[in-house]
């Protein structure tokens, strides 16, 4: 077994043993656990009680963090000519199709989010061998299919995120970083939460919300008391 470091020693001290926290008290404390020498990201985990093999039982969404991720998010806009000039004034970091489809079939993958549009769907739609277990596949649940490309990459780059649940019916999803004030991390986390309550499958029984840990990248997990948020 790994022998703790003495950062690591120091933050497991101030987390008290079998305490579930508010969801307030976990905003702070992941910010006192943390030690990094970099801005290291907040995440949250929440396991469901579903079970993702049963199509009826899926929990997929989107929701937009009202103070962002932190983080610079990459998008790629592949779309028609006449949509690029909307693309470029969004802030979209890369804007074509042909060229970059071409570029993406060659191995290239180097974007946080793809955006395109349902004329151009069967091109991009070869793409999803490479494209699907990077998570990077174009969907229009997630608002990432549209012709409105413009505002999609305003959304993204304002801190609009997706999730789905995995095969072990967790959610798993940045909710900021560590820099950020315990009141901002406390309102994205909160967000995110009160989107999932309102994505409970009818086929789901049971205990939807089965736990909630908050952590950062290098940090224990805090245990977060799902009858302190409001909402779920």
């Amino acid at each position: 077994m790994a022998r703790l470091t003495k950062n690591q020693k120091a933050a497991l001290s101030k987390i008290e043993a079998g305490k579930a926290y508010t969801l307030k008290e976990a905003s702070a404390l992941v910010k006192e656990i943390t030690n990094t020498k970099f801005d290291a990201s907040v995440d949250i985990d929440v396991r469901l009680g579903v079970d993702p093999r049963k199509a009826n039982q899926m929990v997929r969404g989107i929701a937009t963090l009202p103070h962002g991720t932190g983080k610079t998010v990459r998008v790629l806009v592949l779309c028609t000519p006449d949509k690029e000039e909307e693309a470029k004034a969004a802030g979209a970091d890369y804007v074509g199709l042909d060229d970059y489809i071409s570029k993406i079939e060659g191995g290239w993958t180097d974007v946080d989010i793809i955006i395109t549009m349902p004329s151009v769907m069967a091109k991009v739609g070869k793409l999803g061998r490479i494209l699907g277990p990077r998570n990077l596949m174009p969907n229009p649940k997630t608002g990432t299919v549209t012709t409105e490309v413009g505002k999609a990459v305003t959304e993204v780059k304002g801190g609009k995120i997706d999730f789905k649940v995995d095969k072990t019916g967790i959610i798993h999803t940045s909710v900021g970083k560590v820099s950020f004030d315990a009141d901002k991390i406390y309102d994205n986390a909160l967000e995110v939460l009160q989107t999932l309550a309102r994505l409970k499958p009818s086929a789901a029984k049971g205990t939807y919300f089965k736990s909630i840990h908050i952590s950062s990248t290098m940090s224990p997990g805090i245990h977060v008391e799902t009858k302190s948020v409001v909402g779920i």
